[in-house]
């Protein structure tokens, strides 16, 4: 399976499983059943052996050692994929109309949209055991290592530090760059979720148009930063961490065992695309 036939046979998944979509025994609302979670997903392939993923183990700025590269994942490994799952045009719409609490559909995205993208994971590792590849899903593993910084180490920089990354596995593999709410940019817009999966068989890389250039996509437009309910975004300072995180430990409590917020990723212009000057 090269990788446009992983595309295609994953977007074709995607799009017409049951599973994606709300469900009526965990639904928020009745008027929220049926409504389907997903669009079709964006698949980005990098080398194992990307000396990506070795910047980003080195720079304690990023991420720092805590990172394991795909190797000491899975040994013998090839290939990192990762996919992209956009939310559904219906979704954004529901969590876009106001800055207040997340909508229904948007707080279960977070936590039975996370298990479907989860499951199909496992479903595309599937496909390359049946063809004799080993696999790995590093954010299934039980070894999956999450660290929460000190408040004082955390100016400036994310609250957590993990053994892997979605969205820098993603930046690696093709698919988009971070903005100033660090969240990745992709030519579906940034919102959305990844899943990754590495295997041993060996797949064509993406190109990486932006080079090594975390930030090429984002136009410094500013959008966002109206759109955070608790001012944790400025275009001078980016995204302040801690004020972000105190406030989805907020909705935690509120609408256990969900939570969310999202706002920052709506009604912007890389909402659901590659921003433009333009597009303002």
């Amino acid at each position: 399976m090269n990788t446009t036939e992983l595309r295609d046979r994953l977007r074709a998944y995607v799009l017409a499983s049951p599973e994606n979509a709300i469900q009526p025994e965990w639904a928020l609302s009745e008027d929220i059943v049926g409504m389907r979670m997903w669009d079709a997903p964006l698949v980005g392939v990098a080398r194992a052996d990307d000396p990506l993923f070795e910047t980003i183990r080195n720079s304690d700025h990023i991420l720092g050692d805590a990172f394991r590269l795909p190797g000491d994942w899975l040994p013998g490994a090839k290939s990192v994929i990762s996919i992209f799952y956009p939310h559904t045009k219906d979704v954004r719409r529901s969590n876009g109309e106001n800055l207040g609490i997340p909508s229904g559909p948007w707080l279960h995205g977070r936590i039975e949209g996370h298990d479907f993208i989860h499951a199909t994971d496992r479903l595309v590792a599937g496909w390359f055991q049946e063809e004799g590849h080993a696999v790995c899903i590093p954010a299934l593993e039980p070894s999956l290592v999450i660290n929460k910084r000190e408040p004082e180490d955390a100016v400036g920089r994310p609250m957590f530090t993990s053994s892997w990354s979605e969205r820098h596995v993603a930046f690696t593999c093709g698919l988009g760059t971070f903005g100033l709410t660090a969240h990745l940019i992709t030519e579906a817009g940034k919102s959305g979720r990844f899943g990754s999966i590495i295997t041993t068989a060996e797949l064509d890389p993406t190109e990486r148009p932006y080079g090594e250039d975390p930030y090429a996509y984002c136009i410094r437009c500013g959008a966002c930063t109206t759109r955070c309910p608790v001012d944790a975004l400025s275009v001078e300072h980016g995204k302040d961490f801690q004020t972000c995180w105190a406030y989805l430990e907020e909705s935690k409590i509120r609408f256990k065992p969900r939570y969310g917020c999202g706002k920052c990723q709506l009604r912007v212009p890389c909402e659901t695309r590659i921003p433009t000057a333009v597009s303002l």
